[in-house]
């Protein structure tokens, strides 16, 4: 009865998920109904064991979902996002349109940018650049993703993407965790992609298919389209609900200013992450009041808010006469992190109450099982979770709360890095969840103004399937040579 209470806990909350239903409601809702039919306390589920997981996230990850967000709006209301694009397309050209939406979304999300901030300002430029070029505007989906869904989420070393930070606490590491794999696994991905939509624009020169939209999107409409709004919240860290807040700058910033909050996140983590952390007396958080815990546990995310919180002070200080509605901007910014770690929370929340069941036992010994070995079976299992959640960083915590307490024993057993660990969970979390479900894919389809049956496919090659490539690279060199 227990396998029979997660699967049927699954199925409602994909397909409920999948109509717009909001994960608020859903995740305690289906979590109950695994607890009902395997006969577990069903109060008790919820207020103990779905309710203290899904605070505990919120507890470690609050401060980098509002600092994120926070920065990302004031990213896009000095216009500094736009001066980035516009550098890069006007550097790159037309010849060059695919390159040039690609490195402008990699830019700015390896800074520390929302995607979904990405999104709506790269649509609009896209739109212009791919009529210049006559390039069908159906593959700028998928440029759009390769730049900022792929290896700047979960690749690139000192990445701050919510995803790079969630297996910080679990494995004791940094934000730059096997750094030369990533910088591998990002070429192979980058690599992959640009092979691919590069195939593609050719194939649709021969066949004399070009540029053929009509129209505008209306973007604030997207921004508050309930349904949309209620997918993209699980899936990455920025309401898409308060992208129109604020008063966006009619001037850009030059481009070495635009630039500088970007470079200080990078510059600062890894600073904070080699310098000043690993000389850092950290004794007194072994103290109960400060919950018993490790510089190991919490010095990844304490990088990762610094940094951010440097990269805002720079920013507002290099940008205050752009921003002219500062306090509307950053409270826009500060609500945008509220709906997305509630969502993600909860979604943790239905991972622990399933992980609880006696019949989740025969699920974890199966994961465990799986021949290749320990980061085979990891980076399946985050697959697998990311895909039914349709949110890497919901089915990433899901999967190393339940697991990665083994996986770090199974890691000292056998001599694995923890960071190698942690570079193939976080690559593996960003593969599969790029299904057609995802709330980033909704509102990427929507922002682009394409279907899932123009657009869907090229997104398969360019950002599920290099990500797999780069996976499967990352898992043999570690497996040969350990993390490097």
């Amino acid at each position: 009865m227990g396998i029979l209470g997660i699967l049927v806990a699954l199925g409602l909350l994909i397909l409920l998920a999948y109509r717009g239903w909001s994960i608020l409601l859903l995740a305690p809702v289906c979590a109950l109904v695994a607890a009902i039919v395997a006969r577990e306390p069903v109060l008790a589920s919820w207020t103990q064991t779905f309710m203290r997981n899904a605070a505990d996230f919120v507890a470690q990850f609050f401060p980098i979902f509002l600092l994120g967000a926070l920065f990302g709006k004031l990213m896009e209301a000095s216009g500094s996002v736009e001066a980035i694009a516009t550098y890069m397309t006007k550097k790159l050209g037309t010849r060059r349109a695919i390159l040039a939406i690609v490195l402008a979304g990699a830019f700015v999300t390896y800074g520390g940018v929302s995607l979904f901030v990405a999104f709506f300002v790269l649509a609009p430029m896209g739109h212009a650049l791919f009529k210049a070029a006559n390039i069908p505007h159906r593959l700028m989906p998928a440029a759009i993703a390769l730049g900022t869904s792929t290896f700047t989420m979960s690749a690139m070393p000192g990445t701050p993407a919510i995803q790079n930070a969630i297996p910080m606490p679990f494995f004791g590491t940094n934000p730059f965790a096997a750094p030369g794999l990533g910088l591998i696994a990002s070429a192979v991905m980058l690599g992959f992609g640009l092979w691919w939509l590069q195939l593609a624009e050719a194939r649709a020169r021969r066949a004399g298919e070009g540029y053929t939209y009509e129209g505008e999107v209306a973007m604030e409409s997207v921004a508050d389209n309930d349904v949309i709004r209620e997918r993209a919240a699980a899936s990455r860290e920025f309401d898409t609900h308060e992208i129109a807040r604020g008063a966006h700058s009619p001037t850009l910033p030059p481009i070495q200013i635009a630039a500088l909050p970007l470079v200080t996140v990078v510059a600062v983590n890894l600073v904070m992450s080699f310098l000043v952390l690993p000389r850092f007396d950290a004794g007194f958080l072994q103290q109960p009041r400060w919950g018993e815990t490790s510089l190991s546990a919490v010095g990844g995310v304490w990088s990762v808010i610094v940094a951010l919180s440097c990269a805002i002070l720079v920013l507002i200080a290099t940008n205050l006469p752009r921003l002219s509605s500062l306090r509307e901007t950053m409270g826009a910014g500060a609500n945008a992190a509220a709906l997305p770690i509630l969502s993600v929370a909860s979604l943790v929340g239905f991972g622990a109450v399933v992980a609880a069941l006696p019949a989740f036992a025969v699920v974890k010994n199966w994961v465990l099982g799986i021949e290749g070995g320990p980061l085979v079976s990891l980076a399946i299992a985050t697959n697998i979770l990311a895909a039914l959640t349709g949110s890497a960083s919901g089915g990433l915590t899901i999967a190393l709360d339940a697991l990665g307490p083994t996986y770090m024993q199974i890691a000292a057993q056998s001599g694995i890095d923890p960071a190698l660990m942690h570079r193939v969970a976080v690559i593996g979390a960003g593969t599969l969840d790029t299904l057609p479900h995802n709330g980033a894919v909704v509102t990427l389809l929507a922002v682009c103004g394409t279907t899932h049956k123009d657009g869907y496919l090229d997104i398969v090659m360019a950002a599920i399937v290099s990500a797999l490539v780069a996976l499967a690279a990352v898992i043999v060199l570690g497996s040969f040579f350990g993390s490097f």
